[in-house]
């Protein structure tokens, strides 16, 4: 990638597993803290630890990260993401949110119910993607925001599995239309699907 990279007020980057977004928003967390010594960056890690596998991942992840990119601060909030941003947002700071994926499994597929339905009409996923569309608008500093593209592949058996493609196609549609870059990574690379890589 290349260095010192271009900085839009707001990123979403999308990708298949391991397709390279989380490095890219690494990357502009990177250098946007070298540009200056008054940046600061912070992730907000939507993760939750379910399973020992993914305690182990989430550890990988962290220890890997402080290696990439030592300056950048974390943060863990699994739902409250638009109250995360605005809390964190500040002119001189990139927030990185990683991943919208893993928050929206946590609204529609929660360890504890959040309420009577868990379908992707449910009232209060609606409402916590509309605050976080908000908080995008809102933002006073760049945000980037890494979520999958899992709607490229064969239609899913399960009801509950394709609800899921629907509402995080939707999810990535609505975002994508409130940021001002959004870019596709494959193999590693990046594709400007809007404004200027």
């Amino acid at each position: 990638m290349a260095n010192h990279m271009n900085f839009a007020r707001s990123e979403l980057i999308l990708g298949g597993q391991k397709s390279g977004k989380s490095r890219r928003a690494e990357a502009l967390a990177r250098d946007w803290l070298a540009l200056s010594p008054a940046h600061s960056a912070v992730l907000i890690a939507t993760a939750r630890p379910g399973d020992g596998e993914m305690r182990d991942r989430i550890t990988r992840h962290q220890l890997d990260r402080a290696m990439r990119v030592p300056g950048m601060n974390t943060v863990e909030e699994p739902l409250a993401l638009a109250e995360s941003i605005a809390q964190h947002s500040d002119a001189h700071t990139l927030l990185v949110v990683d991943c919208l994926t893993l928050w929206l499994t946590n609204w529609l597929m929660p360890a504890e119910p959040l309420s009577e339905k868990s379908d992707p009409t449910n009232l209060l996923v609606i409402a916590a993607v509309t605050r976080l569309l908000n908080s995008i608008g809102a933002a006073r500093g760049p945000v980037v925001l890494v979520g999958n593209e899992i709607g490229l592949g064969v239609i899913p058996l399960g009801a509950e599995v394709r609800a899921f493609v629907d509402a995080l196609g939707t999810l990535n549609q609505n975002v994508a239309g409130v940021c001002e870059r959004v870019t596709l990574m494959a193999a590693g690379l990046p594709l400007t699907l809007k404004g200027t890589g």
